[in-house]
């Protein structure tokens, strides 16, 4: 079992577009870092994130901010989101600390990423990874000091790879 299996067994059954960034992703890249969050970055397309919303609320996600999580699926409403109040990511919680993070504002845009993803299958479930490459232009970003660490121990993978 995997840590947030039945989302991403949900996000698989319904054909949601996304990767998986931040620490999750860290961990299959092969860094060990401790999570307890779900990133991910996704298609945005009104359909796509209407997906998503329908999972999350399914499994009992909410969000913090007085507004219809359904919102983020609406183009005009998600534009206005990210244009006037700087959303910078749209985050689901749930009352046992679970969290999921649609990343919004990211150096490498979806459609990069998807085409460099490195598909991980466990337990039955297709993961999309983000690539360690675009990985670490993301980790660079943000100038957290546990993303730098990230960032040390991805290139150190990075070069292991190369070698093979």
């Amino acid at each position: 079992m995997i840590i947030y299996e039945d989302i991403l067994r949900a996000f698989q059954k319904n054909k949601v577009k996304y990767v998986l960034v931040g620490g999750l992703a860290v961990n299959l890249q092969g860094a060990f870092r401790s999570t307890t969050d779900l990133d991910i970055l996704v298609e945005m397309t009104d359909t796509n994130l209407a997906k998503i919303v329908k999972i999350l609320k399914q499994k009992k996600y909410f969000v913090k901010q007085p507004v219809d999580p359904m919102g983020i699926s609406d183009a005009a409403t998600r534009k206005d989101w990210i244009e006037n109040k700087n959303m910078k990511a749209f985050c689901f919680f749930k009352e046992n600390g679970e969290q999921v993070d649609l990343i919004i504002d990211s150096p490498v845009k979806f459609t990069e990423a998807i085409k460099e993803a490195d598909i991980q299958r466990i337990d039955g479930i297709s993961l999309p990874v983000v690539s360690i490459r675009h990985l670490i232009k993301m980790k660079e970003k943000t100038g957290r000091e546990k993303d730098k660490l990230d960032v040390s121990e991805l290139k150190q993978i990075k070069k292991l790879k190369e070698i093979r």
